[in-house]
Protein backbone atom coordinates (compact mmCIF):
# COMPACT_ATOMS: atom_id res chain seq x y z
CA UNK A 1 0.00 0.00 0.00
CA UNK A 2 1.37 3.14 -1.01
CA UNK A 3 0.49 6.19 0.89
CA UNK A 4 -0.58 9.46 -1.46
CA UNK A 5 1.52 12.32 -1.41
CA UNK A 6 0.77 15.93 -2.16
CA UNK A 7 3.23 17.33 -4.61
CA UNK A 8 4.60 20.82 -3.27
CA UNK A 9 3.63 23.86 -4.94
CA UNK A 10 6.53 26.24 -6.71
CA UNK A 11 6.75 29.69 -8.60
CA UNK A 12 8.01 29.40 -11.79
CA UNK A 13 11.60 30.16 -11.97
CA UNK A 14 13.14 31.73 -15.12
CA UNK A 15 14.01 29.86 -17.58
CA UNK A 16 17.98 29.99 -17.27
CA UNK A 17 17.70 28.18 -13.80
CA UNK A 18 15.14 25.80 -15.16
CA UNK A 19 17.50 24.90 -17.74
CA UNK A 20 20.31 24.26 -14.87
CA UNK A 21 17.64 22.25 -12.20
CA UNK A 22 17.58 19.44 -15.39
CA UNK A 23 20.64 19.39 -15.38
CA UNK A 24 21.50 18.18 -11.97
CA UNK A 25 18.12 16.56 -11.29
CA UNK A 26 19.54 13.48 -12.97
CA UNK A 27 22.54 13.17 -11.17
CA UNK A 28 21.10 13.59 -8.06
CA UNK A 29 18.76 10.85 -9.05
CA UNK A 30 21.74 8.39 -9.41
CA UNK A 31 23.47 9.77 -6.58
CA UNK A 32 20.31 8.51 -4.84
CA UNK A 33 21.35 4.73 -5.45
CA UNK A 34 24.65 5.27 -3.63
CA UNK A 35 25.34 4.42 -0.28
CA UNK A 36 25.00 7.49 2.86
CA UNK A 37 28.74 7.89 3.18
CA UNK A 38 29.34 7.85 -0.53
CA UNK A 39 26.69 10.61 -1.34
CA UNK A 40 28.87 12.37 1.70
CA UNK A 41 32.08 11.64 0.31
CA UNK A 42 30.86 13.15 -3.46
CA UNK A 43 29.28 15.77 -2.23
CA UNK A 44 32.07 16.77 0.09
CA UNK A 45 34.53 16.70 -2.83
CA UNK A 46 31.94 18.79 -5.08
CA UNK A 47 31.52 21.49 -2.48
CA UNK A 48 35.18 22.21 -2.62
CA UNK A 49 36.03 25.32 -0.88
CA UNK A 50 32.56 26.54 -1.98
CA UNK A 51 31.28 28.86 0.51
CA UNK A 52 28.26 29.11 2.57
CA UNK A 53 24.93 29.46 0.20
CA UNK A 54 22.02 32.09 1.39
CA UNK A 55 18.91 31.61 2.41
CA UNK A 56 17.07 32.98 -0.46
CA UNK A 57 19.72 31.53 -2.86
CA UNK A 58 19.32 27.89 -1.23
CA UNK A 59 15.56 28.58 -1.72
CA UNK A 60 15.07 29.90 -5.29
CA UNK A 61 17.47 26.63 -5.88
CA UNK A 62 15.35 24.02 -3.77
CA UNK A 63 12.01 26.01 -6.06
CA UNK A 64 13.49 25.42 -9.86
CA UNK A 65 14.34 21.89 -8.47
CA UNK A 66 10.87 20.99 -6.82
CA UNK A 67 9.83 23.07 -10.21
CA UNK A 68 10.99 20.89 -12.65
CA UNK A 69 10.54 17.29 -11.21
CA UNK A 70 7.86 15.50 -9.41
CA UNK A 71 9.93 13.06 -7.72
CA UNK A 72 11.95 16.44 -6.65
CA UNK A 73 7.87 18.34 -5.39
CA UNK A 74 6.86 14.83 -3.63
CA UNK A 75 8.88 11.94 -1.91
CA UNK A 76 12.04 12.43 -3.16
CA UNK A 77 13.50 14.33 -0.52
CA UNK A 78 16.95 12.55 -0.68
CA UNK A 79 16.94 13.72 -4.48
CA UNK A 80 15.31 17.17 -4.00
CA UNK A 81 18.22 18.02 -1.01
CA UNK A 82 20.87 16.48 -3.54
CA UNK A 83 20.08 18.38 -6.50
CA UNK A 84 19.46 21.91 -4.54
CA UNK A 85 23.13 21.39 -3.09
CA UNK A 86 24.25 20.17 -6.35
CA UNK A 87 22.59 23.63 -8.17
CA UNK A 88 23.89 25.73 -5.20
CA UNK A 89 27.07 24.19 -6.04
CA UNK A 90 27.04 25.36 -10.01
CA UNK A 91 26.54 29.14 -8.42
CA UNK A 92 29.36 28.64 -6.46
CA UNK A 93 27.93 28.34 -3.05
CA UNK A 94 26.85 25.66 -1.08
CA UNK A 95 23.85 25.04 1.79
CA UNK A 96 24.57 22.33 4.69
CA UNK A 97 23.39 19.15 3.01
CA UNK A 98 21.58 17.19 6.00
CA UNK A 99 20.09 13.38 6.73
CA UNK A 100 18.04 13.00 10.34
CA UNK A 101 15.81 10.49 11.63
CA UNK A 102 12.90 10.21 14.47
CA UNK A 103 12.24 7.47 16.10
CA UNK A 104 8.26 8.08 17.21
CA UNK A 105 7.32 7.16 14.63
CA UNK A 106 10.08 5.72 12.41
CA UNK A 107 11.16 8.30 9.08
CA UNK A 108 14.21 9.28 7.87
CA UNK A 109 14.61 12.85 5.87
CA UNK A 110 17.11 15.05 4.09
CA UNK A 111 17.24 18.79 3.43
CA UNK A 112 18.91 21.63 3.16
CA UNK A 113 19.82 24.53 5.85
CA UNK A 114 21.53 27.75 5.89
CA UNK A 115 22.58 28.97 9.05
CA UNK A 116 21.16 26.28 11.21
CA UNK A 117 17.23 27.15 9.08
CA UNK A 118 15.99 24.25 7.16
CA UNK A 119 15.01 25.31 3.90
CA UNK A 120 11.46 25.26 2.44
CA UNK A 121 10.96 22.80 4.86
CA UNK A 122 8.19 21.73 7.06
CA UNK A 123 8.81 22.67 11.09
CA UNK A 124 8.54 19.25 11.52
CA UNK A 125 11.73 18.74 10.08
CA UNK A 126 13.33 19.89 13.82
CA UNK A 127 12.22 16.77 15.20
CA UNK A 128 14.47 14.60 13.28
CA UNK A 129 18.04 13.84 15.12
CA UNK A 130 20.96 14.71 11.99
CA UNK A 131 22.70 11.42 11.15
CA UNK A 132 24.61 12.69 8.28
CA UNK A 133 25.85 16.70 7.30
CA UNK A 134 28.14 18.05 4.30
CA UNK A 135 28.83 21.80 5.60
CA UNK A 136 30.51 24.32 3.08
CA UNK A 137 33.90 25.20 4.30
CA UNK A 138 33.78 28.54 6.39
CA UNK A 139 37.65 30.73 5.63
CA UNK A 140 38.89 32.67 8.92
CA UNK A 141 40.92 35.32 7.74
CA UNK A 142 43.80 36.24 9.79
CA UNK A 143 44.08 40.38 8.79
CA UNK A 144 47.40 41.56 10.03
Amino acid sequence: MTVPVALERSTRPPLRYRLLARCVVLPARLMTRMSPGRIRSVLRFLAGSAGPAGFAEALAARNAVVHVSRRCAGPGCLQRSIATFLLCRIGGTVPEWCTGVRVSPFRAHAWVEVDGSPVGELGEVRHFHKVMTVRPVTVVRDDD
